[in-house]
């Protein structure tokens, strides 16, 4: 019985050693692999390194691949603890190694430290060195807007146009210059200005090139994280008369402020008509009031009365006759 359960224990025992010995055969096997790819690719990384990276939940794959291939490509100064800690930091380690990679062959002065400070600031830093090398075209405004750039001349008539804008990236303003709506933005605003101060719209069809001059020496690119190489008018075309179009409403406009001016005064003379014959007729209330006074006074007579009212039924009788011929 004794004999028996110690060699179950045994039994278990050496599966257990056995069961350990794999782990950490696979894990040796694992990390002497890697260790094995940066020695024969002249990138050597320590062993311990390796485990190191590991323990703190760094892919391995990617830091050696990433060694390997900064230094294959001349940049030894990167080392394994840079990775480190720009991929400690939330960085894109093997972006910003092929963005070094690129600036490198392309003779752009970059650092590692520019670099890490472009790609944290959530810059595609890989995507501006190949825009610094081959320069690209914005429209402006945008295609998918379906827009164009409106200004008017100093004759009045309405231009619209539309503009090509080629820039490259200025790696060193990466880090807070302005993005592409900026430069956008700023085109547009030169473009409307070097229109409004033509003479006539024609000067500026005939000279396109003179707006994109204008517009290029006021150094839009300022402060921005690119450089503007040239500015081309691509499209410009007649639009309204803008002129003719608010003098019209102008001339409606100072119509109405003389009808209205014209009704006032209409209106005033129809009360100061009223308020005249509300006089007439007061004065004409007096009338009688007048003659009894003056047949008080003894300074008119019977006589004199009938003869007055004779006259008013004679002047009546002629307002009725004129009023029947007409």
């Amino acid at each position: 019985m004794d004999s028996f359960d110690l060699g179950g224990f045994l039994l278990v025992f050496c599966l257990g050693i056995g069961i350990v010995g794999l782990i950490v055969f696979f894990m040796i096997f694992r990390y002497v692999g890697l260790w094995f790819q940066a020695f024969v690719s002249g990138a050597p990384i320590s062993l311990f390194n390796i485990v190191g990276m590991s323990l703190r939940k760094i892919p391995l794959r990617i830091m050696v691949s990433a060694r390997i291939t900064s230094y294959k490509a001349g940049l030894k100064s990167i080392t394994v603890s840079d990775l480190e800690t720009h991929y400690l930091a939330g960085g894109n380690v093997f972006n910003i190694v092929r963005a070094m990679i690129a600036a490198d062959k392309a003779n752009i002065p970059l650092t590692w430290r520019q670099a890490t400070a472009i790609d944290l600031a959530g810059r595609d830093l890989l995507e501006a060195v190949k825009t610094s090398v081959n320069p690209k075209v914005i429209d402006c405004p945008e295609r998918e807007h379906g827009e164009y750039i409106t200004a008017v001349a100093k004759d009045g008539i309405q231009l619209k146009c539309r503009a090509r804008v080629t820039v490259r990236t200025n790696i060193l303003q990466l880090v807070g210059g302005a993005t592409e709506e900026t430069i956008i933005a700023r085109v547009g605003e030169g473009i409307v200005s070097a229109i409004g101060e033509a003479p006539t719209h024609a000067d500026v069809l005939g000279s396109p090139q003179r707006i994109s001059r204008l517009v290029l020496d006021r150094g839009l690119d300022a402060q921005t994280a690119f450089e503007i190489l040239s500015i081309d008018i691509a499209d410009i075309s007649v639009g309204e008369n803008i002129g003719a179009i608010l003098r019209t409403d102008t001339a409606k406009a100072d119509t109405k402020i003389a009808q209205a001016e014209a009704e006032k005064r209409r209106a005033m003379a129809v009360a100061m008509e009223g308020e005249m014959r509300v006089k007439l007729v007061e004065a004409e209330a007096q009338i009688p009031m007048a003659i009894a006074h003056a047949f008080r006074e003894g300074r008119l007579g019977v006589m004199d009365y009938y003869r007055l009212n004779n006259m008013q039924a004679d002047t009546l009788m002629r307002k009725s006759l004129a009023k029947e011929e007409i």
